[in-house]
């Protein structure tokens, strides 16, 4: 696999121009490709030129492709055996997909929070715990992720809502943030259309967000006047199959949150959590 090649397109992802972007997006969801294909075939593949592929390749630190495939082909010397091969998703043995998907999840779960600067972290913890409401919004696959953080993050502190954007709807829910709340956006590549709009009018409205996001969005977000918590993501999904981005890191990174929040506000977030025990007790509804 061409594992650094995918770690050098996320840390400089923002710095390439569209078109190197668009081959750069291919290259990260088809890590192997690079050991099977010429870079023409990766540039047809994309829909660039071959110009783009050798300017990509330049900007990301290598001489030329083959470069690339040399590195690539370290990698997978390296390897145990049964990563040697990019077989289909749906033809690997059920034990080489679990050890594919481990591997994937471990790497991306250090690297987050190797990454992770302490002082971030209280940052968003602190603007999280003050806010006067609290918002949740993921979008598309993400959204899933949002109605978590909601229940979780309710366990912790009074006033958090989802802000679920149902279908013309935007503009009702929008007009009920206000000045000092928090936004928390969960959300990684490809974006979904709303959202640029959404944070657009978040910050005209002097709300704080913060941006659970994968390292190729960093700098995006940040220009749009959030904080950005960066999970990495990559999958270990050979052969592309649609499935999205790995959440695992960000279900991990929402939990760390939580508990860095319920640091901050100590007894308060106790109380709070023995309530809800007690409301539960009540109404009889967990076993």
């Amino acid at each position: 696999m061409a594992a650094r090649l995918a770690l050098r397109i996320q840390d400089r992802f923002e710095q390439l121009s569209p078109s190197e972007q668009k081959l750069a997006s291919l290259l990260v969801e088809r890590t192997d490709d690079v050991l099977t294909h010429s870079a023409t075939e990766l540039a047809a593949m994309a829909g660039v030129s071959k110009t783009t592929a050798a300017r990509l390749f330049k900007s990301l630190g290598y001489a030329d492709f083959t470069e690339v495939r040399l590195q690539a082909r370290e990698e997978r010397n390296r390897t145990a055996p049964v990563h040697h091969t990019a077989v289909p998703i749906g033809k690997r043995r059920p034990a080489s997909l679990a050890a594919d998907h481990l591997q994937a999840e471990l790497a991306n779960l250090t690297r987050t929070f190797e990454e992770l600067a302490s002082d971030r972290l209280a940052e968003a913890a602190r603007k999280l715990v003050q806010a006067p409401k609290l918002w949740v919004l993921g979008l598309g696959l993400e959204d899933g992720l949002a109605q978590h953080a909601r229940q979780l993050l309710s366990r912790i502190r009074p006033e958090v809502h989802l802000l679920a954007g149902r279908a013309g709807a935007w503009a009702e829910d929008l007009a009920m943030l206000g000045p000092r709340d928090a936004l928390l956006v969960t959300a990684f590549r490809p974006a979904q259309r709303p959202l640029r709009a959404i944070l657009g009018w978040a910050r005209t409205s002097r709300v704080e967000i913060i941006a659970i996001t994968d390292p190729t969005s960093r700098e995006r977000f940040a220009r749009l006047g959030a904080l950005p918590i960066c999970c990495h993501v990559m999958g270990a999904d050979l052969a592309g199959n649609g499935l999205g981005v790995s959440h695992t890191t960000a279900t991990s990174m929402l939990r760390l949150i939580a508990l860095a929040m319920a640091d901050r506000l100590g007894l308060r977030a106790l109380q709070r959590q023995e309530l809800i025990a007690a409301i539960h007790d009540e109404l009889e509804d967990i076993e």
